[in-house]
């Protein structure tokens, strides 16, 4: 397994490859909102895991506020689950995050992404406040400190 990271930027091929995987997990066919975050967000961080040319995951997130990076969307392909690629992705941006200043990581989920919210709780995260989004669903947020 290969790890690549690129801040900012990423060639049109990785993009592609981005889009395919997320359209796959998430089954969403209209990629314009995801498309135009990753091209407007400041200080973005695209962490790329691939295994023989095929992307196995990744993890994207950006600056929310000065010392507050947000954790915006993570995803590994089903035939590269149980691998702990999800967990070192994770660790990848978190050190990334306390090279470049950021002193906590915030993220969202939903309660139906319990292998995220697991995830999430084992490396440090603390559920800090809930809501629902304007068609109902509940959203789960949570932040971890970086030492």
């Amino acid at each position: 397994m290969q790890f690549y990271t690129f801040r900012n930027t990423i060639t049109e091929e990785h993009k592609a490859a981005i889009m395919a995987l997320y359209q796959l997990i998430f089954n969403v066919e209209n990629n314009h909102k995801f498309l135009q975050r990753i091209e407007n967000e400041q200080d973005i961080l695209f962490l790329l895991a691939y295994e023989n040319q095929e992307l196995a995951g990744f993890k994207i997130g950006y600056r929310k506020e000065e010392e507050l990076f947000y954790s915006w969307l993570g995803a590994v392909h089903h035939k590269y689950r149980q691998q702990g690629i999800a967990a070192e992705l994770m660790r990848l941006q978190h050190d990334w995050c306390r090279q470049n200043g950021y002193k906590k990581v915030q993220t969202k989920t939903l309660n139906q992404w319990k292998s995220m919210l697991i995830l999430n709780l084992k490396h440090g995260f603390d559920i800090t406040a809930t809501y629902r989004d304007e068609k109902g669903t509940l959203k789960i947020i949570l932040e971890k400190i970086l030492t």
